[in-house]
């Protein structure tokens, strides 16, 4: 089993100094890249709708996500309610928009880490982490001092702080952000964020930087590395075209690209044209055939399952 990025910290005494340093940034919190300074370290929900605690929906092992994460016993996801994106088409919107789950302390979710190692995860995936940061790190102390030895998966919606990001350099194993829109009035629109193409770009050249290209073991399963998912939208919305050459040019031709096919107007997206419809098979070979005119080699592309049914 490859040794998790942690450890060393954890060793060294830096995994503590960087938990301080953390839980203090909540005072005046700008732990995402909203910065909206709430003083949730006393208790104030900012604009991801937390407080001092995380929200946990549940977590279990979790066979749906990609192969290089779920091998034969699963990822060990850790479901955070709310998100500090605001995304009118959420399919998990009861857990992201109405923030259902329960709060939990730092030694309630180190055992939540320790449950899923001693279950046989390959991994600990912490779905939309960008606002828990602190959190994280106060448990993921307590679970290391405990025997946790699994590589962490960082499952990000992709507007993520750099400050926060050196927070986790050292700490992430496996980066996995969306990379939702290359449009900043699109991702205003949809996910109530400005900015998100800069933020996110600089987020996922930072990731990479930190994590360097998928790395997977003997079994095919991922143990380091950058992984990153785009969602196909309708009409071109999600803008895969500059996504892809973003990728091919300025990170790697070797990063490993989920084209996700999966979209459906969820939440609030029924009512907003164009996004109330499914895309199409032509819209999803586009967004492949972009990647794949762009250069990039490692396409997790498979056949959308819809594909025959319209």
């Amino acid at each position: 089993m490859t040794t998790p990025a942690y450890l060393q910290l954890l060793e060294s005494g830096e995994l503590a100094e960087r938990v301080d340093t953390a839980r203090q940034r909540l005072a005046s919190c700008d732990i995402c890249a909203r910065a909206c300074g709430a003083d949730r370290l006393h208790g104030e929900t900012g604009s991801c709708r937390t407080g001092r605690h995380a929200v946990v929906y549940g977590f279990h092992a979790h066979f749906g996500e990609e192969p290089p994460l779920v091998g034969r016993n699963g990822s060990g996801t850790i479901f955070i309610s709310s998100c500090n994106l605001h995304c009118c088409f959420c399919q998990n919107w009861e857990i992201s928009a109405r923030g259902e789950g329960g709060e939990v302390s730092a030694r309630e979710l180190a055992q939540m880490m320790l449950a899923l190692q001693a279950q046989g995860c390959h991994n600990i995936n912490f779905v939309s982490p960008s606002h828990v940061v602190p959190q994280i790190l106060e448990a993921l102390l307590l679970a290391a001092e405990a025997g946790l030895r699994l590589p962490l998966v960082y499952n990000t919606g992709g507007y993520d702080s750099l400050e926060t990001l050196a927070l986790l350099d050292g700490v992430i194993d496996i980066y996995m952000p969306d990379m939702k829109y290359s449009d900043e009035e699109v991702g205003l629109r949809f996910s109530g964020v400005p900015n998100y193409p800069e933020v996110n770009r600089a987020a996922v050249k930072e990731m990479h930087r930190q994590a360097g290209d998928l790395v997977l073991n003997e079994s095919g399963i991922a143990t380091r590395g950058l992984l990153v998912r785009h969602l196909v939208l309708p009409e071109g919305l999600a803008g895969t075209g500059e996504t892809v050459r973003f990728l091919a040019e300025e990170v790697s031709k070797n990063t490993y690209l989920n084209i996700m096919d999966q979209y459906r107007p969820c939440h609030e997206a029924c009512c907003l044209a164009p996004i109330n419809r499914r895309i199409t098979p032509r819209e999803y070979a586009e967004a492949v055939r972009l990647a794949h005119e762009a250069g990039l080699t490692r396409l997790d592309d498979r056949q959308p399952h819809w594909a025959f049914l319209q």
